[in-house]
């Protein structure tokens, strides 16, 4: 199993990070090392991993912030964090962000080894939800379909993104600039007029239910009530 496990790494300790990596890549896990969270944030868009191990205090953007937005792309990928902060509140942080597991430094790497197999198989485990029931429409992720009894729509993929977003986070705020960086790569003004027509076509789409509804909190961000 351990030759198929690709990580991605995020450590601001140079030193520590590529002893990490090279102890991983040495029993056979593919490992991509980054020195901050904004670099990691983007291999995570550009690459398909089987775990993610991140340091807390890290430049650009923190453990815990990095985690929350790769949330909003992926529910169900291992999150495991190592950090020098140990106190009671910062692990339960770690954990209500949605993390897997924590460890605390220093740490064996036998230790983290273990851990991240552990983390992988159980999530081999689960049977990964692929389609997501909004009111009484079906939205299949992977054919980016969504369905009702009298009408199927192909969403475009910027569509489905979006959707995926509001569905997975039903009754909670998605931050509007979170939205915008992760598909626009950009929060200016055209970006921002771009995703008000996105949201305006979802709208158009799930008017057979009445029930939903994507409400626009000014000055905050989206969120799809059901």
């Amino acid at each position: 199993m351990k030759n198929h496990i690709k990580i991605l790494l995020a450590e601001d300790e140079i030193s520590l990070g590529t002893i990490i990596k090279d102890s991983l890549e040495s029993r056979e896990f593919k490992v991509t090392f980054c020195e901050n969270g904004e670099n990691a944030l983007e291999e995570f868009k550009k690459s398909d991993f089987d775990a993610l191990v991140f340091d807390v205090m890290m430049p650009k953007k923190d453990g815990f912030t990095l985690a929350k937005e790769i949330r909003l792309l992926n529910k169900n990928i291992p999150i495991l964090f190592l950090s020098a902060k140990t106190q009671t509140q910062d692990i339960v942080e770690g954990f209500r962000i949605g993390c897997n597991d924590y460890i605390k430094k220093p740490f064996s790497m036998e230790e983290l080894i273990v851990r991240i197999i552990a983390l992988i198989e159980r999530k081999s485990n689960l049977t990964l939800e692929k389609k997501h029931h909004i009111g009484t429409y079906v939205f299949d992720t992977d054919s980016q379909v969504l369905s009702h009894e009298k009408v199927t729509y192909k969403l475009t993929h910027k569509e489905a993104i979006l959707l995926e977003f509001l569905s997975q986070n039903k009754g909670e705020i998605i931050d509007r600039s979170t939205i915008l960086n992760t598909l626009w790569k950009s929060d200016d003004f055209f970006s921002g007029r771009s995703l008000d027509v996105f949201i305006t076509k979802l709208r158009k789409k799930l008017i057979l239910d009445s029930s939903i509804e994507i409400i626009n909190l000014r000055g905050r961000g989206y969120k799809l009530i059901c």
